[in-house]
C-alpha cells in the first residue's frame, strides 16, 4: 500500500513533465528543447573541453532521495548525451582496467573498477578480516580470488563466485545511483550481466557442484531483473594463447602458478562470452568488439562510440534495444531513482533465496556462532562505522547521522 501511495504521489507532483528519453515523440510534438536529450555520446575532443553539468549533482552519498525529495528535485534535468552506462568486458589480462580508465577520462564519466572480495574482507578502518582465519572454523574462513587460483576445487569456491556476483550487483546499483543523481555517465569493468560466464566455466571444469550452480541461477533470476541493462558493452577480444601470454607477462604469482587458467578453462570462458553473453546483451545494448591482441587506441574506440545513435530504435515500440531506459514520464525517472538511491538494502535482500539443499553453501549453527563472536569483536566491527571508540572514533555522544545505503 505504501508503494502504491509513493508511486501515485510521485506521478502527481511530476504531472506534465516529459522525460528526455522520449526524444522522437518530443520532436513530433515540437516540445521545448529542455525536454530533449542528445542521442550521441561525445568525448572531450568533440566537446572541446570537460563536461559542463546542467545542474549541480545531488549529494546522494550523504542525503537520501525519497518521495518528498521528488517534489523539489527532478531527475531528467541532469541528463545529457553522456548519461549512459558502459560496461567493458573481456578475458582475463586483456587490458580492461587501463582501457576503462582512459575511456572514462575521455568521456568525462565515473569509473567503477572491477570488484573483488577486499570489499568484504577489508573493513572501513582498513583492518584485514582475513587475519581472523586462525580463530574461525574452516567453513567460515576467507576465500578470495587468490585462494581460488591456488585451490579451485575447495568447498568454498561456489560461495566465492556467488559473493562476486553479489558485489557486482551492489556496485551496479551504486553506478545507477550515480547516474540518476548526477547525470554523469559511468564506465564499469565487468557487470552482473556477464558474471554467469565464470560460474558456468567453473561448473564445466568441475570446480563447483550442480546444486551450487542451481542456487546461483536462482539468485541471478531473482535479482538481475531489478537492474537496468547497460547502454553499451565493449568487448576486448584476445585468443586463448594471447591470454596465457598476458597472464605470464603481468607476472602475478597466484595467476602464473594457478591450476585454474588452463586452456580448457579459458576456452570455456571465451565460448560462454561469445556464444551466450554477447549474443544476449546485443539484444538490448549497443555492442562494440575489438581485437585487443596487440592492445589498441582508446581514441579510436571513442570515435566509434560517437557515431552510435542510441535512440535510433525508439521509433519501434517492439524493439528491445534500450528498452530498460525508456521512461516516457518524469515520474517514472523519479521512481527509478528512489528505487536505486533509497532502497538498495531492499534490493540486496532479493539474495535471500531459501535453498538448504547444497551442503557446500551451508554452515552449522555452531560454526556461525563462532564466526559472529569473532567477526564482530574485530577492530572497528562492534558498531556502525564512525561509532567505534576502539579504533579512534570520537564525539560518539553528539553524532546523529547514520550512513546512507550502508550495504556492502
Amino acid at each position: 500500500m505504501t508503494a502504491v501511495f509513493r508511486v501515485g504521489l510521485v506521478r502527481l507532483v511530476s504531472r506534465g513533465a516529459t522525460a528526455p528519453g522520449t526524444l522522437l515523440q518530443a520532436q513530433a510534438n515540437a516540445l521545448p528543447a529542455a525536454f530533449m536529450q542528445k542521442c550521441n555520446i561525445s568525448g572531450r575532443t568533440m566537446r572541446g573541453g570537460p563536461r559542463c553539468p546542467k545542474v549541480a549533482p545531488y549529494p546522494y552519498k550523504t542525503k537520501k532521495y525519497n518521495v518528498i525529495s521528488a517534489f523539489f528535485d527532478k531527475t531528467s534535468k541532469r541528463f545529457d548525451e553522456n548519461s549512459k552506462v558502459i560496461c567493458v568486458e573481456g578475458p582475463i589480462a586483456s587490458g580492461k582496467t587501463k582501457f576503462a580508465q582512459e575511456l572514462a577520462t575521455e568521456l568525462d564519466m565515473q569509473y567503477f573498477p572491477a570488484v573483488d572480495l577486499d570489499l568484504i574482507y577489508i573493513n572501513p578502518y582498513g583492518y584485514d578480516m582475513r587475519k581472523l582465519d586462525p580463530q574461525l572454523p574452516p567453513s567460515c574462513r576467507s576465500y578470495d580470488v587468490k585462494d581460488f587460483c591456488r585451490d579451485p576445487n575447495h568447498e568454498l569456491a561456489a560461495l566465492f563466485q556467488i559473493r562476486m556476483y553479489m558485489l557486482r550487483v551492489s556496485q551496479y546499483i551504486d553506478a545507477l545511483q550515480h547516474i540518476f543523481s548526477t547525470g554523469q555517465g559511468v564506465v564499469l569493468e565487468r557487470s552482473p550481466y556477464s558474471d554467469f560466464v565464470f560460474m558456468e566455466a567453473m561448473f564445466r571444469q568441475g570446480y563447483i557442484s550442480r546444486g551450487a550452480r542451481s542456487v546461483y541461477n536462482d539468485l541471478r533470476q531473482n535479482t538481475i531483473g531489478e537492474l537496468l541493462k547497460p547502454h553499451l558493452v565493449i568487448y576486448l577480444d584476445l585468443p586463448v594463447d594471447a591470454v596465457q601470454k598476458q597472464i605470464k607477462a603481468r607476472n602475478l604469482e597466484y595467476e602464473v602458478k594457478s591450476k585454474v587458467f588452463t586452456e580448457a578453462y579459458l576456452r570455456d570462458l571465451e565460448a560462454l562470452y561469445k556464444q551466450q553473453y554477447l549474443k544476449d546483451i546485443a539484444g538490448h545494448a549497443e555492442l562494440l568488439i575489438y581485437d585487443w591482441s596487440a592492445g589498441g587506441e582508446t581514441e579510436v574506440v571513442v570515435e566509434d562510440i560517437e557515431r552510435i545513435d542510441f535512440l535510433q530504435h525508439e521509433s519501434d515500440p517492439h524493439n528491445k534495444k534500450m528498452l530498460d531506459w525508456r521512461f516516457p514520464l518524469e515520474s517514472e525517472w523519479c521512481e527509478a531513482r528512489i528505487k536505486y538511491c533509497n532502497e538498495k538494502s531492499d534490493l540486496m535482500n532479493y539474495f535471500n533465496v531459501p535453498r538448504f539443499d547444497v551442503p557446500e553453501l551451508l554452515r552449522s549453527a555452531d560454526d556461525s556462532k563462532v564466526w559472529r563472536d569473532v567477526w564482530f569483536n574485530a577492530p572497528g566491527m562492534k558498531y556502525r562505522p564512525g561509532y567505534n571508540a576502539d579504533v579512534g572514533d570520537s564525539g560518539l555522544l553528539t553524532k546523529s547521522k547514520m550512513g546512507i545505503n550502508e550495504v556492502f
